[in-house]
């Protein structure tokens, strides 16, 4: 079972690695404005703001989150393929918003199976996980090498394979009985939702994934301008994933010696140094490989602390509504805020404004993490909606 919920992290990633590092310079290869760009990378983001409740919900109501996931998966696929049309802007955008809406009901879904899966052992999800951050690394370092002997405009026929094991690996695991959740108790949605210290974790995590949309949609661009060549971008974005790695592999010894608190709040400072370091020093080679480390506090922490804090507040009732509400929140309204607005700050100054602007989301974040956040209860206590 272990290496059958390791395989669909491993492709679904390895998608994101042929995606994020090498879509923005796609489409500024199709002649697509900084805003254009900013807008297309944030239909990536959009659709997850009401997606993954939907599905998390269909989840919940029939039990049936395996099958949804080879829906997701299938449907996703047969979407992107709209891409080879060449539909221009507005064809594009609405090709790019079906595709991903149904390719964000995958991960929501799949990170309830796999905690479930683990059970107890649920300090093992970060080895499961992993697998993720491996396929990711592997397809960034391959696409890359591919494109420095191929143009761009070959990115979406390199990632068909991906798209391929994506499909193969959600039928590998094993689909669930169907067995609805029981009625949970009326009113504990809101109650959990409405905590303070709730909100304060929404609210963090939120402005996190807008300081990440100059990342996502501009480090690429950002690179080039630089001198930087595909093998390298490819290279540096591959760094960021191997700190997180080793980061998954140490997280339960951290979690051993340190509070909630202390290691939100330390990874969000490093956040908002690794965006300053990117955004004045990114000729520097050293520095730079210093900032890609800090992907480790960025991502791999901050993720890890999540999904348990979500799985602790929410319980067994709501969980994958849970789970829906923090990628759709945080990844959804943050992620395309944080790209949209990356794209005004370019177009108007520079690729460097746009990390300056995710620098101040950062230190906004710390603020309110330091007044409200909260350790989240054991799994299966649901204090927040006791409270």
């Amino acid at each position: 079972m272990y290496w059958r919920l390791s395989n669909l992290y491993f492709w679904f990633f390895a998608l994101l690695g042929g995606l994020l590092p090498y879509w923005s310079l796609y489409l500024q290869g199709q002649g697509f404005s900084y805003l254009q760009i900013a807008t297309l990378m944030a239909s990536i983001q959009l659709t997850k703001i009401f997606a993954p409740s939907l599905w998390g919900y269909l989840g919940d109501k029939t039990g049936q989150r395996v099958r949804l996931v080879r829906f997701g998966a299938i449907t996703g696929s047969l979407f992107f393929a709209g891409v080879f049309l060449e539909p221009g802007f507005y064809g594009l955008l609405l090709v790019m918003l079906a595709f991903t809406f149904f390719w964000n009901a995958i991960l929501p879904l799949y990170e309830v199976i796999t905690l479930r899966s683990l059970g107890e052992r649920r300090d093992r999800y970060g080895k499961v996980r992993l697998w993720g951050s491996v396929g990711f690394i592997g397809s960034v370092a391959g696409v890359g090498l591919i494109l420095e002997w191929v143009r761009i405009e070959w990115l979406p026929l390199l990632l068909l394979p991906i798209f391929a094991g994506i499909c193969l690996s959600a039928f590998l695991v094993p689909a669930e009985r169907g067995e609805p959740e029981p009625a949970a108790p009326k009113g504990s949605l809101r109650a959990i939702v409405t905590h303070p210290a709730v909100i304060s974790f929404f609210l963090m995590n939120f402005l996190l994934q807008v300081s990440h949309g100059a990342y996502y949609t501009f480090f690429s661009i950002h690179l080039e301008q630089h001198g930087y060549s595909n093998v390298a971008i490819g290279l540096l974005w591959s760094l960021g994933v191997v700190s997180e790695i080793g980061l998954f592999l140490v997280m339960h010894r951290l979690t051993r010696h340190f509070t909630v608190r202390q290691i939100v709040i330390g990874a969000l400072a490093l956040t908002m140094i690794r965006w300053i370091l990117i955004a004045e020093l990114t000729d520097v080679l050293p520095v730079l490989l210093v900032a890609q480390l800090f992907h480790a506090a960025s991502y791999g922490a901050l993720h890890a602390v999540s999904v348990q804090y979500v799985q602790g507040f929410f319980g067994r009732h709501h969980h994958g509504q849970g789970q829906a509400l923090y990628s759709g929140l945080t990844f959804g309204a943050g992620g395309a805020l944080g790209a949209w607005m990356s794209g005004f700050l370019v177009e108007g100054f520079s690729t460097s404004a746009a990390f300056w602007g995710g620098a101040v989301a950062m230190a906004v974040a710390i603020a309110i993490t330091v007044r409200g956040l909260q350790a989240p209860p054991s799994p299966g206590v649901e204090s927040a909606s006791a409270s």
